[in-house]
């Protein structure tokens, strides 16, 4: 694990394209931001042990496989007005 020590206003660098930077720090609490990707899932470390906990649980289950493949069918519905993701419009150019 590497350790850094930053202060309020400064960042760390990770990648090209995530950058976290110290906020605050008040007592024994510190508040963060977090510049990154949409494509890049970020969550507390508590809530993402309860996501994956949860899908364990759905995938041992004898409806697991269903609730999961529905879940994915939702992800993968195109957003009104946008077509979707494989047949996505060719970029039109000269």
């Amino acid at each position: 694990m590497l350790v850094l020590t930053r202060r309020a206003g400064e960042s760390i660098v990770i990648g090209a394209d995530i950058v976290i930077t110290v906020l605050e720090v008040r007592g024994g609490q510190i508040r963060i931001g977090i510049d990154a990707p949409r494509s890049v899932a970020v969550h507390r470390a508590e809530v993402y042990e309860e996501v994956m906990a949860e899908n364990r649980a759905a995938a041992a289950s004898d409806r697991g496989a269903d609730i999961l493949k529905t879940r994915a069918d939702e992800v993968r519905r195109p957003v009104e007005g946008r077509p979707p993701q494989d047949q996505a419009a060719e970029p039109s150019g000269p």
